[in-house]
């Protein structure tokens, strides 16, 4: 038996159904200032979709259970005591990780819950702990606040206000009542990232809320006289956007870190216990979970929405081999799809470089798909993942990415960051 196509999936196969305002939002960007506006234009022409993604409500409903049960499975007393620790991670003390200098204890802002979604459900892939896009999508998703989008954006109120917030909460968090007076958006040679502008966008909020704000690259940093330095500015706070999560190749901020002199947010405990790749294999273990002391329902739901995952080991080469196909490789540490694999596309090369260790392989879940039509060209089908925003275990905004090929790689025409609209 054939079931009725669901409203969204009638929405995302047509193209020409309910279109973005493209008038709106590129009034909206040309606010942000002309130097802004050209940059974004230049540098990143596919940066928003031209089309909204639609989802179900059940589609939403799993995403909030899977994301509910993965905070509460990772605030059990055993789940940090038998983390994957990234190597080495900062420590204090014997079996101590640091997730915050006292007397706080942070908690990481925009940590990024990754899902497909498709007819069997919703499929949570990956977990970032320092997720790009939260700004952007804010500045997207009140643009088209007048559109007559069908369906409800998923979003908290005053988005700006919240992500304002949320650093501030950080700060408070480690430092109590003292004002939070400067911040460095930290990230290696930042004027070359695909995502600069969205940093530009940051300082300006912060600027707005009467906070100094930095763009630097951490070799511009130094310690000293017991704090984090920008020449003659004292940092308060770190917005944290590297890939190193363990911060070995940054022994200024990572010493920093470790001394408590700055404020540090995601920080590398966050990632160790939540976006290291070995915590996928944790998360769909049942027996693991149940001796960890996790509810049934929140196995279950975790079970039901997290495909199956592995960590690689040689022994079992050969069936890893011979089932190559129903998985996806990924490093455990990576980040952003380097070095991750589709088994079906797998040579015997790059397969016994994996075989070699620090590998995961999950269950491939397919994604969704959007009909987009370009320049009315043809029809073209892209994929979309789905991206939670969640600070504190709450969901400030959920958003997608259009992509062709492997990765959500911003080089899609009609792809890019999309707006995400629930309907009945």
């Amino acid at each position: 038996m054939t079931l009725p196509a669901s409203t969204a999936e009638t929405l995302n196969g047509d193209c020409r159904a309910a279109m973005l305002d493209r008038a709106a939002l590129q009034y909206a960007l040309q606010a942000q200032g002309a130097a802004w506006h050209s940059l974004v234009a230049e540098r990143c022409p596919h940066l928003f979709a031209a089309v909204p993604v639609f989802i179900t409500a059940a589609q939403m409903r799993q995403m909030r259970d899977v994301i509910d049960a993965v905070e509460r499975v990772v605030g059990l007393p055993g789940w940090s005591r038998d983390i994957p620790l990234p190597n080495p991670l900062p420590q204090a003390g014997e079996g101590t990780i640091v997730a915050c200098p006292a007397p706080g204890n942070c908690l990481g802002v925009f940590f990024g819950y990754d899902f497909h979604l498709n007819s069997d459900g919703a499929h949570l892939i990956e977990i970032n702990s320092n997720a790009g896009g939260g700004f952007l999508n804010a500045l997207l998703l009140d643009s088209q606040r007048d559109a007559g989008l069908p369906g409800k954006a998923v979003a908290v109120e005053n988005l700006k206000q919240s992500f304002l917030n949320m650093f501030r909460n950080e700060w408070r968090l480690a430092r109590g009542a003292a004002p939070l007076r400067s911040i460095a958006i930290v990230d290696e040679q930042p004027e070359g990232q695909y995502l600069y502008p969205e940093f530009l966008w940051a300082k300006n909020l912060f600027e707005h809320a009467m906070i100094a704000a930095h763009i630097v690259d951490p070799s511009a940093l130094q310690a000293r006289d017991g704090g984090l330095y920008l020449d003659e500015q004292k940092i308060d706070l770190v917005y944290n956007r590297l890939t190193d999560f363990s911060l070995q190749r940054h022994p200024v901020l990572r010493q920093a870190y470790l001394e408590g002199s700055v404020v540090l947010t995601p920080d590398p405990a966050h990632y160790a216990r939540y976006a290291d790749k070995r915590n996928l294999a944790r998360l769909t273990d049942a027996d693991g979970l149940r001796a960890l002391g996790a509810n049934e329902a929140d196995i279950a739901a975790l079970q039901g929405g997290i495909p199956h995952a592995r960590q690689v080991e040689a022994a079992d080469q050969e069936q890893w081999w011979a089932e190559r196909k129903q998985w996806f490789f990924k490093p455990d540490s990576g980040y952003g799809s380097k070095g991750a694999y589709r088994g079906e596309k797998l040579t015997r090369r790059v397969f016994d470089e994996i075989m070699q260790g620090g590998y995961v392989a999950q269950k491939l879940a397919a994604p969704g798909e959007r009909t987009v039509c370009v320049n009315d060209a043809e029809p073209v089908a892209l994929k979309y993942d789905v991206r939670c925003y969640v600070y504190a275990g709450q969901m400030q905004l959920v958003a997608a990415r259009l992509y062709q090929g492997q990765t959500t790689n911003f080089r899609t025409p009609g792809g890019g960051f999309a707006l995400v609209r629930v309907v009945e």
